[in-house]
């Protein structure tokens, strides 16, 4: 790994003292024009990068992006869904020049609406949300508005900011009527609704493509998948449909497990698609149908919103949907 270039590096090149180097790259009074420009292109051709203290001197800007996510998303860490999706974050946001800050939300600091640390040394100019928080807590957030502000991955009925959610609704739509389209009609769904609006979302697709097909759906329809702290959690009915859609790769991971526990095969007795496509698909015997959410383009919409916020360029407000694409493996059967 190349040595970092420092100031004394410049300084020793150009032939001045390191204090002019720091005043030249701050901007500040007491090093002549010539001077600067000396010194500002021999650092560029050097590789020198400015420290986060140095850019706020000069910019105003600390060059930090704050990344607060709940921390029952990501109990599973490596494996999950917000954990990659925050890697995607911070690789975006090293292409716009920032550097990102993460801290895990804990439920306590949650329901006491209290501030997370990254809002309160002020050493960042902007805020990225990843997942769901409850109402009370984005409503906080919104209004104190510290910094501007990007929700990822979650959305609110009452928001007046801007959010950035993949397509859930179509996106469960299309595994559905695939699933419909290969001669299922006992089809159930699995998710706990009012556990995320992405869930949400997704059930309202599943609904839409049984409706298409004229069939009903009641509630016993669904199965919930997860407990009060967003663990995976759940029991499958004596009776089974000839297919289950899931409202996550891992919850449909599980759901095979359990299956096979009760001596059936996916598919040949019973049909799973998942949704997400995320790792879990390609470890599963058999490999999952599924639906890709492109949590790249995602962290990509979301950085550049929230730059936008940042530099006043306009208001930005408003649901932001990113769609993906239905992914057809193994896990679901031709009837």
């Amino acid at each position: 790994m190349p040595k970092a270039v420092r100031m004394a590096d410049i300084a020793r090149k150009v032939g001045v003292s390191t204090v002019t180097v720091s005043k030249a790259l701050a901007d500040k009074d007491g090093v002549s024009e010539e001077i600067r420009a000396k010194i500002k292109e021999t650092a560029q051709e050097m590789g020198y990068q400015q420290g986060a203290a140095s850019r706020r001197a000069r910019t105003g800007s600390t060059g930090n992006i704050g990344i607060l996510v709940a921390a029952r998303f990501v109990h599973d860490g490596a494996n999950s869904f917000y954990w990659e999706l925050y890697q995607r974050v911070v690789s975006r946001l090293l292409t716009a020049n920032y550097y990102g800050i993460l801290e895990l939300l804990p439920e306590e600091t949650e329901r006491q609406l209290a501030l997370p640390h990254v809002l309160q040394d002020g050493k960042i100019d902007g805020l990225i949300v990843i997942g769901q928080v409850s109402s009370d807590y984005r409503r906080m957030l919104q209004e104190k508005m510290l910094v501007p502000t990007v929700f990822l991955d979650t959305y609110d009925s009452g928001d007046t900011g801007c959010s950035v959610i993949s397509d859930g609704y179509y996106g469960m739509y299309l595994v559905t009527s695939y699933v419909l389209a290969r001669g299922h009609r006992k089809v159930h769904f699995v998710g706990t609704l009012d556990a995320t609006s992405s869930i949400s979302d997704r059930y309202f697709g599943y609904c839409r493509a049984m409706m298409e097909h004229g069939l009903s759906v009641t509630p016993e329809m669904v199965l919930p998948d997860r407990d009060e702290h967003g663990s995976l959690r759940f029991a499958l009915p004596q009776e089974l449909p000839s297919a289950y859609v899931c409202n996550c790769d891992m919850t449909a991971y599980q759901l095979i497990s359990q299956l096979k526990e009760r001596g059936l095969q996916v598919p040949a007795d019973i049909s799973v698609a998942g949704f997400d496509d995320f790792r879990v698909p390609y470890i599963s015997v058999p490999e999952i149908t599924t639906y890709a959410v492109n949590m790249s383009g995602m962290a990509r919409t979301c950085v550049d919103a929230l730059q936008q916020q940042i530099h006043h360029q306009h208001p930005v407000a408003g649901i932001k949907i990113v769609s993906g694409h239905l992914v057809t493996r193994d896990s679901v059967r031709q009837l």
